[in-house]
């Protein structure tokens, strides 16, 4: 079973400074908001109806805005709540730039940065990925906390190789195909295990020699030791020949001995043999032109904004870690690179502070890796109990509705106004013939329900020509309430005749306990990924 995790519903800066020990973590990767001033949605596409406007949903908004409270929060930094460079770093940036989205989304990033860094093993390392935006601002502040000297890596990842439509519409810049990872450690001696791709037709053909009897390709190369003497290379004869050699002579004689140097002719350099099943491959470099951003029809993509290729994580994580390390992800997103930890056998801290990415990265852990998943994480943030529920409630009755929306399986809504009282949609098959059916789900937390929510529900079943609806409720039912359930009437299911109520309600503290509605079975709400293939170390040629 793969290695234990946990996913963590909250702001990072909170569950890092409360949950997260100084020097506990082995890698860290983020991706965080790049300042873009766009708007993000989680796209359901696979299951949602045609024209259906509730097809995708607000996951979070990247614009950020100088306001009298990033104001406070920025005396807070230069008043010590950051080490000193890092303070002078923002001072510098804000003389220089201002006021602004971007400096408000640096004064964001700076304490976080921060917490990284102190969560962060000796022997660790930290992936910053961004894109031209933000790179040479963030860039800074990181010099500022790990030190210049712990710049390993400016990474180019070519995520795409043509835009479409730039040029056509009349653009004035070259096309933007690619993002910026950072690569720093935290001190000198950091994991790296030195990572390969596959070698290029172009060098295969190098080897062309073969040889007899064992029918090993091979290729020779200069034993010419490079800028001779000013480089240290030994001079003396070998096979004729008198020069600066790359070997001492007791190692040109152990590889003469072996057959391991060739001559064209007499009086020609000497050369070695090098084979080609001797090699790993190409040893990976700072340009990444190998994976490509996921595309619409991709077998990962879930719909979700800024999603990354699992082989993009794969690589940081095998190349920076061990197995059973810990990897740290605090804006996890859709969960790639918990996805990429839980394949490679790594240990793993998922945090975001959007519900809609917490639910989502659960369902892609149980369809990718199988319902046993569940048993190797926990998830902590969300509500356990009742008194967990009010509490969020409280704090933010929309993801409350969230919350509640995907515990019976529904696709929770874009926007929490113009909803008509609906909160969510669960889709589930009707026919053989790929025809869907809907289940409108109502939530409501306050402590008293009426029966006229349950009628304005079945109304709104009636009036969208859904088949069924479900009301969340925090309260307990009262008799009126069920009285209008009871009298709600019922659906058939056409595929076999089977009967649901059609309209009913259900207490969050009911599904707290594992309780569920009476209905047939829904379709996961998200784009669903493949399932998770045994994965293999990086293809070698032989």
């Amino acid at each position: 079973m793969a290695a234990s995790g946990t996913l963590y519903y909250g702001d990072n800066l909170d569950v890092l400074r409360e949950h997260v020990p100084a020097e506990s973590v082995d890698l860290i990767y983020l991706d965080p908001p790049f300042n873009s001033n766009r708007n993000y949605n989680v796209i359901f596409g696979h299951n949602a109806s045609a024209g259906d406007d509730a097809a995708q949903i607000q996951a979070f908004g990247d614009t950020w805005v100088w306001t009298p409270t990033t104001n406070q929060q920025y005396a807070g930094l230069m008043a010590g709540e950051v080490p000193l460079k890092v303070a002078d770093a923002l001072g510098a940036m804000r003389t220089l730039i201002g006021e602004n989205d971007a400096m408000a989304y640096l004064v964001n990033m700076a304490p976080r940065l921060v917490e990284l860094h102190r969560v962060l093993k000796p022997t660790g390392t930290l992936y910053l990925h961004c894109d031209s935006t933000a790179s040479h601002y963030l860039k800074l502040l990181l010099d500022a906390l790990f030190g210049p000297d712990r710049f390993v890596n400016e990474l180019i990842w070519q995520r795409a190789h043509t835009i479409k439509g730039n040029a056509g519409q009349g653009s004035r810049h070259y096309g933007r195909t690619t993002d910026t990872i950072l690569f720093y450690s935290k001190s000198d001696n950091y994991v790296f295990n030195q990572t390969y791709t596959p070698y290029t037709d172009e060098y295969l053909k190098r080897f062309k020699n073969v040889e007899p009897g064992t029918d090993r390709r091979y290729r020779t190369v200069s034993m010419i030791g490079p800028g001779g003497a000013a480089k240290g290379n030994p001079f003396y004869e070998v096979m004729g020949v008198s020069r600066y050699w790359r070997y001492s002579r007791e190692k040109m004689q152990e590889l003469m001995d072996s057959g391991m140097v060739v001559q064209a002719k007499p009086g020609g350099v000497p050369e070695r043999k090098q084979y080609l099943d001797e090699g790993k491959g190409a040893a990976v470099q700072s340009l990444w032109t190998d994976i490509v951003e996921i595309n619409p029809m991709a077998a990962e993509r879930l719909g979700y904004p800024t999603q990354k290729p699992v082989a993009l994580l794969e690589r940081i994580i095998r190349t920076s870690s061990n197995e059973g390390d810990v990897v740290l992800d605090p804006f996890c997103g859709c969960g790639t690179t918990v996805d990429a930890a839980v394949r490679l056998d790594r240990r793993w801290l998922g945090i975001d502070i959007t519900y809609i990415a917490v639910d989502l990265i659960e369902k892609r852990l149980r369809h990718t890796h199988g319902d046993a998943i569940t048993d190797t994480y926990t998830v902590k943030g969300i509500p356990r109990d009742l008194g967990g529920a009010y509490a969020l409630f409280s704090q933010s009755p929309f993801d409350f509705e969230r919350w509640a929306v995907s515990l019976v399986n529904a696709q929770p809504n874009e926007k929490q106004v113009g909803d008509k009282g609906i909160d969510g949609v669960a889709r589930f098959p009707t026919d053989a013939k790929g025809g869907l059916g809907r289940i409108l789900v109502s939530v409501k937390g306050g402590k008293t329900v009426g029966p006229q929510f349950v009628r304005d529900l079945l109304g709104t079943v009636e009036t969208q020509k859904a088949q069924m609806g479900v009301l969340v409720t925090m309260a307990a039912p009262t008799k009126g309430v069920m009285d209008a359930v009871n009298h709600g009437g019922t659906y058939a299911l056409p595929v076999n005749g089977q009967t649901f109520p059609r309209v009913q309600t259900i207490t969050v503290t009911e599904l707290l306990k594992g309780k569920r509605p009476i209905m047939p079975p829904t379709l996961l709400p998200y784009i669903q990924a493949s399932k998770a293939q045994t994965i293999a170390p990086p293809p070698t040629l032989f």
